[in-house]
């Protein structure tokens, strides 16, 4: 993997949050290659609960400054970064006040989803690929990991698909366990198609809770990783019918040399 580059986008990444599957895998594997002499970025959103003083995060002005238009609304994208310690890896956060300027990541204290859970969903997903435009640097792979995250692979296709840039870049997605219940909103179709994307591509997200999220996410992904041991089998099946590249589930001690693999010979 010596000078590849991979671009990691997830929901949440230890040590700014809490360890769970989503978040420890989006440290290993981007540490992974990183040993393995690969170039890599990680991005993922600057919740309000990541503490900037303790985890050193600063702004990156010359990132900063541009508006997303987010539902026929011009957003301020804010970008900041932090290294992770002893690891010389990079992080960059999306950021914006009316988006993630919160004490959680994705529920009120009382465990109800935030309402605009699919607007930030789409801002993260936008403000990611602007970011990487700025910054010039051309991943070989984005891996994307968690639903916050599963937008990009849509925007990707669609929306950014006649970007230059990007013409060469394969993306990964790993699958985990459900994690929320109910939709994330009653229009996410709508907001979606707003920014000219096929309704037809994404009519699942007309119901938009976490299994068809997860499966619209697959459908425009070049390569699957099932990234639970507990997957339901709807979505197991689904990976397995997708005609994709995938890989079936392997546990954290083992997952090294099989991603090498995956991403040098299967996508």
């Amino acid at each position: 993997m010596e000078d590849k580059r991979v671009l990691y986008v997830s929901s949440e990444v230890v040590p700014y949050l809490p360890e769970n599957e989503v978040s420890l895998m989006s440290f290993e594997v981007p540490k992974m290659i990183n040993d393995q002499g690969g170039q890599i970025r990680i991005f993922t959103p600057r919740y309000g609960s990541i503490n900037e003083r303790r985890h050193q995060l600063h702004e990156v002005i010359r990132l900063s400054g541009m508006n997303l238009v987010i539902n026929d609304m011009d957003m301020p994208l804010i970008i900041k970064v932090a290294s992770i310690p002893k690891e010389r890896i990079q992080v960059y956060f999306i950021d914006n006040d009316e988006y993630f300027k919160r004490k959680t990541t994705f529920a009120h204290e009382d465990g109800e989803m935030f309402a605009d859970n699919d607007e930030r969903a789409i801002f993260f997903a936008k403000g990611v690929v602007e970011t990487v435009k700025k910054l010039n640097w051309v991943p070989d792979i984005i891996h994307v990991h968690g639903w916050m995250a599963s937008f990009l692979p849509i925007y990707m296709k669609h929306f950014y698909k006649d970007d230059a840039l990007f013409v060469d870049t394969k993306i990964v997605t790993s699958v985990y366990s459900k994690s929320f219940d109910g939709v994330i909103n009653e229009k996410t179709l709508d907001k979606i198609t707003f920014d000219e994307i096929p309704a037809d591509a994404i009519s699942k997200l007309a119901e938009s809770n976490y299994d068809n999220i997860m499966k619209t996410a697959i459908d425009h992904s070049d390569g699957i990783i099932i990234a639970s041991e507990n997957l339901s089998e709807d979505l197991v099946k689904y990976v397995e019918n997708s005609q994709k590249p995938f890989l079936p589930f392997v546990g954290k001690d083992e997952f090294a040399e099989v991603y090498t693999d995956f991403y040098k010979n299967k996508i």
